[in-house]
């Protein structure tokens, strides 16, 4: 969501905030805006829209300062417009704050501090936060202790950055809910949302965990809990590169993300598959895997995408580890008083570590005594440090907004913890070891894929003009039907639906017609009989039929008018290639329709408030 970063040193602020900012946009904004402060001055700009805008609007003022903060909004209260975008500041125009994350009690604050004769421009609840500071300021506090006072009144979460004019030798960041991260220079430091914001300038960092302050200078830095205690921290090197976060000559982050897919397996299973053994080792879950193999019941909690993962984790866990499996929407996990054991494992999936309701279930079932376990991509993300163990998918950084190489990342992961526990329980080598001889062969299988994609172009100009899409398929295959119908509703903004196929005669029968694409996920399964009868059923009733088939099926042919034939693989890992066209179909849609692929409207990269 929101995007924060701030810089105090020696050079100019300015373009530095300016690139930072454009480095955050991948997790979708409306308004962005810079405060500087220098020589005694202080100046805010800021606008709706793209930071392209801001960007000209700094170069006519040609503003320099050695500190500065600046803010992608993504709203939630108030609308986007120039004055609800940050920064907000005092009436003064000292004090100038930068918040990611919502203030559930703004109202009753802001009543207060009107009665005090504090005036509000914004409809947001982030300005509630700087006048409260500012109130504090007025009583004779420093800016650090005016920072902790405000925020041990306000109910809610957030990452903010904080600067002030009669101080201008610091930052003050703190984090409850919303990620943050100081970066750690030469005579310069760098507080930022996301460490793509500050990778050109250091890979020095320290995360800050919910409840900490950090007090940053030019050549130091302090971190403090809310009641002013120190706390030691750790500095960790980040191995991402900058070439790693460009767009490498793809018109698209997503398109490249798509091609990246056969490396981003590979490395999700590198080094981690016993060929011999038939098994695989996961070093991140090792001191775990006995209470994990014993489980009486598993639950998986994700949103979104990853809930999709989960559901296909779901049958994978059932079919070979025999173990129950439940899966939970995180954003309902801990709102229904869930019964968890101390002899169940809790799975927690995001691809950011930082999604707020995946976050919440997770503290949710730590609570209740659960083992849980985090899959996620971003080193040094919430979820990795609070997870009792877990698995990173080593997808590498994923910018476009709708995710294609987590997912299929995310699957892979899923299907070694089961192969893992199955080949501890009750598979035998030599299923496990064809298991292993799949996910070996899957990086070619996936290159074979995507050599399909002008022929997916060419299907993606039949059929963008659609106004509804049907989704449908079968076993593994429903998720994947879930997942393509996502994928198409978020960057085409076309209405999708995914469902079973037998449950097509339950209710969205009704829709189909000669206006209506109905896509099936049909590769040769132990579901393949039923689902042809489910496209003889559409067939008779005029629907516009594309599947998704192995490439050795010609029979289907004659069924469908478009087919997209891929390469067969193993029951439990078909959902990873069999996701790959729809991605594609989804993107080729989305860019003949001329739409913001990597950036759709409304939508965020990392969803971190409820």
């Amino acid at each position: 969501m929101c995007g924060i970063i701030g810089y105090i040193g020696e050079k100019n602020c300015v373009p530095i905030l300016i690139n930072g900012l454009k480095r955050l946009e991948y997790r979708g904004y409306d308004s962005a805006g810079i405060g500087i402060i220098a020589n005694g001055n202080s100046e805010i700009v800021k606008n709706k829209g793209k930071v392209s805008l801001l960007e000209h609007k700094m170069k006519d003022l040609q503003l320099y300062a050695n500190l500065g903060i600046g803010h992608t909004r993504w709203a939630t209260h108030g609308i986007p417009n120039e004055i609800n975008a940050h920064p907000h500041s005092n009436l003064s125009n000292t004090l100038f704050l930068i918040h990611n994350g919502i203030i559930e009690n703004y109202r009753v604050i802001k009543k207060e501090l009107e009665n005090q004769g504090y005036h509000f421009k914004s409809d947001t609840d982030s300005e509630v936060l700087v006048h409260l500071i500012d109130r504090f300021l007025t009583l004779g506090f420093d800016l650090c202790k005016s920072v902790q006072l405000a925020l041990n009144e306000v109910v809610g979460t957030y990452g903010i950055a904080v600067i002030y004019k009669d101080e201008p030798d610091k930052i003050i960041a703190a984090r409850k809910g919303s990620p943050l991260v100081v970066g750690l220079g030469n005579n310069e430091n760098f507080i930022a949302s996301d460490v793509s914001a500050i990778l050109a300038h250091t890979k020095q960092v320290v995360y800050l965990d919910d409840g900490e302050l950090a007090v940053i200078s030019k050549d130091n830095f302090i971190v403090k809990n809310i009641s002013d205690i120190e706390i030691e921290k750790e500095v960790h090197e980040i191995s991402t590169t900058l070439e790693e976060i460009d767009k490498g000559g793809y018109s698209h982050f997503m398109l490249k993300e798509i091609m990246e897919q056969p490396e981003s397996v590979r490395n999700s299973m590198r080094g981690r598959l016993l060929p011999e053994d038939g098994t695989a080792k996961l070093g991140g879950i090792s001191e775990v895997v006995d209470r994990l193999v014993n489980s009486k019941r598993i639950i998986i909690t994700a949103c979104g995408t990853s809930w999709h993962a989960a559901l296909v984790g779901e049958y994978m866990i059932e079919n070979f580890a025999q173990i129950p499996t439940e899966i939970e929407y995180a954003s309902e996990f801990r709102y229904r008083n869930p019964i968890i054991n101390k002899d169940d494992t809790v799975l927690v999936i995001s691809q950011s570590g930082e999604t707020a309701d995946t976050l919440a279930a997770m503290r949710e079932a730590k609570s209740r005594g659960a083992l849980v376990l985090g899959i996620c991509n971003v080193v040094g993300s919430t979820i990795a440090r609070e997870s009792m163990a877990g698995v990173y998918i080593h997808a590498g950084p994923e910018i476009g907004v709708a995710s294609t190489k987590a997912f299929t990342a995310q699957l892979v992961v899923l299907s070694l913890i089961t192969l893992l526990i199955a080949r501890r329980k009750n598979l035998s080598m030599a299923e496990g070891k064809k298991i292993v001889e799949a996910l070996n062969s899957l990086p070619d299988k996936i290159t074979d894929i995507l050599k399909l994609n002008d022929r997916i172009e060419q299907l993606a100009e039949k059929f963008k003009d659609a106004n509804n899409f049907l989704y449908l398929g079968r076993g593994y295959q429903f998720p994947v039907a879930l997942e393509g119908a996502l994928k198409l509703k978020e960057i085409s903004y076309i209405h999708a639906e995914g469902y079973p196929a037998a449950e097509m005669k339950h209710g969205p029968i009704a829709l189909i017609d000669e206006n209506m694409p109905v896509v099936f996920i049909a590769p040769k399964d132990s579901a393949y009989d039923k689902v042809v009868s489910n496209i003889e059923e559409v067939r008779a009733r005029g629907g516009r039929l594309i599947a998704i088939a192995s490439e050795n099926d010609n029979d289907i042919d004659r069924l469908v008018d478009d087919t997209i034939k891929i390469p067969d693989t193993v029951e439990m890992l078909r959902p990873i290639l069999t996701s790959i066209p729809l991605q594609l179909l989804a993107y080729h849609i989305a860019v003949k329709k001329e739409l913001n692929v990597d950036q759709p409207r409304n939508l965020a990269k990392s969803v971190t408030v409820e």
